[in-house]
């Protein structure tokens, strides 16, 4: 049966293909073939979606009954205790706390306003599936019991004073919420650097930063897994072989070699200076602070999931196929001709070759390779020269990257562009970020250093990305020296 994620993913697929057909049609009228294939992907869309409003409509009544299920089975469960009622936000010993209760509670502050106000529903939807989730990598009840203990509100109060005030007086209801938290930290999978404040699960970029609300195309593209662990562990293979034989010949043994690629996590940290003025109510303090700290912390990604040596940082994608059997090289230096890009993609084996395929290259190169239409060559022809740039190459999405060398004046060492499906890229983020105060930041300039009317932060995570399959890709290069 269908699900409705591979539906909406068909009706995504469709978009893309029409696209295609209209650029290359241009100005003139469509052809019999593209004529033909246009009405056929129409009526595919016509029927599809109707299927995902009935599954839409069909998942809403289910969850419906299924919260009235839970709301019966919660005010039975009252009815048992001595005047105890569950609260979402009561974060009193969670660690005794069972998986299905705090998966409950944790769930209700996503319901809940007032603290998840400022969440876009695609925010909200990763947070359920991660809460649901318990495998080798990630353990729902671990963020679960960190949602509940950070977005507690006197946890909140509290971390909005330590974060903003240079002597910040607490009451005692929120002294002990943050150090419910530091028990919670205290029993956490995996070592945590110590100090600092943990950042709330609700603003909190390692958590609720999803391909919607990033600018980083890296997040688009490629596996990303939220784990608990210090590392993510998985299993690859080439596959099974398969054969024909003749009856009652014996079978060979074709088991397929299995290896287990591991994605390790590293420190990022940042300094974010802000103005006095962020420390107000919360949901505008929220939404702020989710901003600030998710802008520095997705640029500095950009950057590493590119070129990131692997060594105390993540392995960036050019990285992990330089000197590999995935390089293609240019014919000449410092020049990229139509065959290049015909070569690169007729390497890139044709199963890779599907929807989460796609190209990234530095403005510089998607420039080049624009040009290519300019000609009189019109078999070069890649796009519209009146486009911005070239958005759609061999049918798949190429996005720009300017963390991906230029194209040189000659034969030397440049990684020019990337093709493969990006589901073999996996970017995996330990679950939590933690950050201090700088009360006053003084500017740098003169032999007087003089407060500017700033503070800063300083923030630390846990992040780590590799080719988890380097054959899914193809890295175009220069002609080297």
């Amino acid at each position: 049966m269908t699900t409705l994620e591979e539906m909406r993913a068909r009706l995504a697929e469709i978009e893309a293909e029409r696209r295609s057909i209209d650029e290359a049609a241009g100005d003139a009228a469509l052809a019999e073939d593209q004529q033909t294939r246009w009405d056929a992907l129409d009526a595919e869309e016509t029927e599809l979606r109707g299927q995902v409003e009935e599954a839409e409509r069909r998942g809403q009544v289910e969850e419906a009954e299924r919260l009235e299920r839970v709301a019966e089975s919660r005010r039975r469960w009252r009815t048992a205790q001595i005047g105890r009622a569950v609260v979402p936000f009561d974060g009193d010993d969670i660690t005794r706390m069972a998986a299905p209760e705090l998966r409950d509670r944790a769930r209700a502050v996503l319901g809940d306003d007032t603290a998840a106000g400022h969440l876009a529903d695609d925010q909200r939807s990763r947070l359920e599936r991660l809460l649901q989730t318990r495998n080798d990598n990630v353990d729902g009840a671990l963020l679960a019991r960190r949602l509940l203990v950070t977005e507690h509100p006197h946890y909140r109060q509290a971390f909005m004073r330590l974060v903003s005030r240079t002597t910040p007086v607490l009451t005692p209801e929120q002294s002990r919420a943050v150090q419910a938290y530091e028990e919670f930290r205290a029993m956490a999978i995996g070592t945590d650097a110590a100090g600092g404040y943990g950042v709330p699960v609700l603003i909190d970029p390692t958590i609720i930063l999803t391909a919607q609300g990033s600018p980083n195309d890296f997040f688009n593209l490629a596996r990303v897994e939220t784990i608990t662990t210090d590392a993510w562990k998985g299993v690859s293979s080439a596959g099974v072989t398969w054969q024909f034989r003749q009856e009652g010949a014996a079978a060979s043994d074709n088991s397929p070699t299995l290896a287990q690629p591991t994605v390790p996590v590293h420190r990022a940290d940042g300094y974010i200076p802000y103005s006095l003025e962020v420390d107000q109510d919360y949901p505008g303090f929220a939404s702020e602070m989710a901003r600030l700290l998710g802008e520095g912390y997705s640029e500095l990604l950009v950057k590493k999931f590119t070129d990131g040596t692997g060594t105390n940082e993540p392995t960036g994608i050019v990285t992990a196929l330089t000197g590999g059997a995935s390089v293609v090289t240019t014919a000449a230096g410092g020049a990229i001709a139509a065959s290049d890009v015909n070569d690169t993609w007729a390497a890139l084996p044709i199963r890779y070759r599907g929807a989460r395929c796609a190209w990234m290259s530095s403005t510089d190169v998607n420039n080049a390779i624009q040009q290519l239409g300019a000609s009189n060559n019109n078999s070069a022809f890649t796009v519209n020269f009146t486009e911005e740039g070239v958005m759609v190459l061999k049918g798949r999405r190429a996005y720009l990257n300017d963390y991906m060398d230029p194209l040189p004046a000659a034969v030397g060492a440049a990684e020019l562009a990337v093709v493969g499906d990006w589901s073999n890229y996996l970017i995996a983020q330990r679950a939590g970020m933690s950050i201090e105060l700088i009360p006053h930041v003084f500017n740098a300039a003169g032999t007087l250093a003089l407060p500017t009317g700033q503070r800063a932060w300083f923030a630390w995570a846990r992040v780590g990305a590799d080719s988890i399959n380097d054959a899914g890709f193809r890295l175009l290069v220069n002609k080297p020296a």
